[in-house]
């Protein structure tokens, strides 16, 4: 399977976790969250929120343009931070979010 492959089925392992653990959400942040310029929009977004209206959307978004992906990817740490109230139940997600971040981190 390819790499590209493997990233979009890891996507929608994330998404399902998301479901699952009740983090996903029906309507998104104001806009103005979005225009956030700190890392993971973490001034106006809650992770959770940044990963399914942020990154999700721009990784498929690559994945379907074809796109380079990023080469140099750690969300991990955050997320383990931002969710340590919440685990271990959200321990499946985390262990996705691990996979997402070694499929990504690739030596050129």
């Amino acid at each position: 399977m390819s790499i590209s492959n493997q990233v979009r089925h890891n996507l929608q392992a994330i998404e399902q976790s998301m479901r699952d653990l009740a983090l996903w959400q029906l309507m998104p942040p104001e806009a103005e969250a979005f225009a956030s310029t700190e890392p993971f929009c973490i001034d106006s977004m809650l992770a959770e929120e940044w990963l399914q209206w942020v990154l999700l959307p721009r990784m498929h978004a690559l994945l379907d343009a074809n796109a380079p992906l990023p080469t140099r990817f750690a969300i991990t740490p955050y997320f383990e931070e931002a969710l340590k109230d919440k685990q271990p139940s959200c321990l499946p997600l985390l262990v996705l979010l691990q996979r997402l971040d070694s499929l990504l981190n690739i030596e050129l």
